[in-house]
């Protein structure tokens, strides 16, 4: 039997419940005893038990068979035992129907549950096990992070590795460029893949209402505090925890988060009764944590304890070759959202997104996709469908860049880049970019196939 697996007893009979706990945990399980079927129904609903050993009569409204049904309709894979005093064949028929495990006759015999329990320990880690995703590039460019520039395939390498493990990971990288979406892929690479992933933002939320999400809170611990609250670290209990811009921390909150850390153990605000939890935790910034710890900003035992492994993510204007894999993506994305009909974007398009600086990185690339494809009329998405404002930045960087940039070039590469800046201007107007370049329309359209616009 595994020892990480979870098994819910449901017995009216609490002596009976605890007695079967007991038995199972000194078998190298966690057990949870509970009385009634309504108790065990919000377990069901709310946790991942891997095996529920229920009694099938529970002398309320919810039997042992409601309990089975119950726990199939929340998750197949977990495995049902049904333990009756009133055995019959078409009580024990149904049951197996409707997908119980096996069941078991009172008096138990204790050595014949255990073997029970180990077998649907086994069947149930080895269907879970089969719906693990592997580690491969694949799952990376679902996520919209995969790319071929070098510092991405560098970091796609790192991901392999720390995957698999439980160390905690230090994401950098500007607003932007897909902290997130890096955890989320570490995360669903994981060990812990079937369990939560939980990001909070650390700058969204003041030191209180923080220290609330992350810890929980007890009822009355503060103003609005109307009820009892589990926090972030409690609902994510074997998963992921991602504190994002954990660079804005106040000191105070620092400190709790660091004792956490440290002793895996959470203390709700307004109370002194600790909670055990086991989280991976991922941090990510868009500051440079190193010189916070020189303004005394940010504690620099806290970011020897998040740096498990650092990794910075680098700006998509740094990252250009990408974008055309990118645009593919967030189109396909926006299409499938949408129910758009639009087959894909023309050549002119995708060299002024191409060209474009991307201060918003990732994040503005797909919002720019997005409105392109609600905007478009067209089967395809071309330069009058691009924001005004990412083609009039655009022009104004090109302006400022120009007494620099022509030098060195031949005057076929001016004339190229001429076109292509005048076309972006005038939104895809070829009469009037070819009047403002002084040229005919026919020449115009000319260049536009000789240089493969």
């Amino acid at each position: 039997m595994s020892k990480d697996a979870i098994i819910l007893i449901v017995d009216d009979e609490p002596d009976h419940a605890d007695g079967i706990t007991e038995a199972l945990e000194k078998h190298c399980a966690k057990a949870i005893a509970v009385y009634n079927g309504k108790d065990a129904l919000e377990i069901i609903r709310e946790q991942t038990v891997d095996i529920v050993v229920t009694d099938l009569k529970l002398g309320d409204d919810i039997d042992g068979l409601s309990i089975l049904e119950e726990t199939k309709k929340y998750s197949d894979k977990t495995e049902v035992i049904l333990i009756t005093a009133y055995a019959t064949i078409d009580t024990c028929k149904k049951a197996m129907r409707r997908g119980a495990f096996d069941y078991l006759v009172k008096p138990i015999d204790i050595d014949q549950l255990r073997t029970l329990v180990d077998q649907a320990s086994r069947k149930v880690a080895s269907s879970r096990s089969k719906d693990k995703p592997k580690i491969n590039e694949k799952q990376f460019e679902f996520e919209a992070v995969r790319g071929e520039n070098p510092a991405m395939q560098g970091i796609f390498n790192v991901l392999k590795r720390v995957a698999p493990t439980n160390i905690s990971v230090l994401i950098e990288g500007e607003s932007g460029t897909g902290k997130e979406l890096l955890a989320r892929a570490i995360h669903y690479n994981s060990p812990r893949w079937d369990k939560p992933f939980k990001p909070v933002n650390c700058a969204g939320l003041t030191e209180t209402l923080l220290e609330s999400e992350l810890f929980g809170h007890t009822k009355g611990a503060f103003t609005g505090a109307s009820n009892d609250r589990k926090g972030l670290f409690e609902t994510a209990d074997k998963g992921t925890l991602l504190l994002d811009e954990i660079g804005d921390m106040t000191p105070n909150s620092q400190a709790k988060l660091l004792r956490v850390l440290e002793d895996g153990i959470v203390i709700p605000v307004g109370s002194n009764k600790p909670v055990v939890v086991d989280v991976r935790v991922i941090s990510a910034t868009n500051q440079s944590l190193t010189k916070l710890i020189e303004e005394k900003k940010f504690r620099q035992d806290l970011y020897f304890r998040i740096k498990g492994v650092n990794i910075s993510l680098p700006a998509l204007r740094d990252r250009t070759e990408d974008i055309p894999a990118l645009v593919e993506y967030f189109l396909k994305e926006a299409v499938a959202e949408t129910g758009s009909e639009i087959a894909g974007i023309t050549e002119q398009a995708q060299t002024v997104l191409s060209n474009y600086d991307w201060p918003g990185n990732i994040r503005q690339l797909r919002n720019c996709i997005r409105t392109m494809v609600v905007m478009c009329e067209k089967d395809k998405l071309d330069v009058q469908d691009i924001p005004p404002e990412i083609v009039q930045r655009r022009q104004l960087a090109a302006g400022s860049t120009t007494a620099t940039t022509t030098a060195g070039k031949s005057l076929n590469e001016l004339e190229k880049q001429a076109i292509i800046d005048t076309l972006a201007k005038t939104r895809g107007n070829r009469q009037e970019a070819a009047k403002i370049l002084g040229i005919g329309e026919r020449t115009l359209y000319r260049k536009i196939k000789e240089y493969n616009l």
